[in-house]
């Protein structure tokens, strides 16, 4: 549901309020910015993060000044912002930027039970790179008690998308000043072996779907 926090003010036919819009994005990439408010000021940190349904999911280490302040209950507000391309404009006030963006509001819980953090910590890695956690060693009971996995349901959430050309005052449409879009796109270059890496370990399946046959979501 649309809410005075979720409603986009600025040009609202740019907002989206359905649910698959708003999860198309969040599964487009895996890095968001989360923002809250410690010691009564402001801070925004970038963490990665993974989402099944209507939840999402973030973790990091136990003494974590973010983990330790947001599961006491605070109020937050998450964003991910993906960008398609500049618009350049024949005057400096028109330039602008196609994106998809993501804005949710609501309060984080932590994820107790052992089994549950291991979901959710398979949840986000396969956000990064689906099928990796199926090749790698799982956390041990240590590496999971310094750990900890905040869950996020999403209740009140938008979107917000500019996908459109160059909007020019009508006067400069006759300067002699190229205009236009300049898609962005994100690649994987080249594979960098670890200098540690035992003679003969090929690379693993996962790998290879993310290099080779492009199934990274926001491709």
């Amino acid at each position: 549901m649309k809410t005075d926090k979720t409603k986009v003010k600025r040009i609202p036919k740019r907002g989206f309020y359905d649910k698959e819009t708003v999860y198309k994005i969040l599964d487009s990439d895996f890095i968001c910015q989360i923002g809250f408010v410690y010691q009564g000021y402001p801070v925004v940190i970038p963490t990665i993060y993974g989402r099944k349904k209507d939840v999402l999911y973030f973790h990091g280490a136990s003494v974590s000044r973010m983990l330790q302040t947001l599961e006491k209950g605070v109020s937050i507000s998450v964003n991910v912002t993906k960008t398609n391309g500049l618009v350049l404009a024949r005057s400096a006030f028109h330039h602008s930027l196609n994106y998809e963006s993501v804005t949710i509001f609501g309060t984080a819980t932590l994820v107790e039970k052992d089994s549950d953090k291991l979901e959710a910590l398979r949840i986000i890695s396969d956000q990064l790179i689906p099928e990796r956690w199926e090749e790698v060693r799982e956390p041990n009971q240590k590496e999971l008690h310094i750990t900890k996995v905040l869950q996020l349901k999403i209740t009140e959430a938008s979107a917000k998308i500019r996908d459109e050309g160059v909007h020019d005052d009508k006067q400069d449409y006759t300067l002699d000043v190229w205009a236009g879009i300049v898609p962005i796109k994100k690649v994987y270059g080249n594979l960098i072996p670890d200098v540690e890496l035992k003679e003969g370990v090929a690379v693993s399946k996962s790998i290879k779907k993310l290099i080779h046959e492009k199934i990274y979501k926001a491709e």
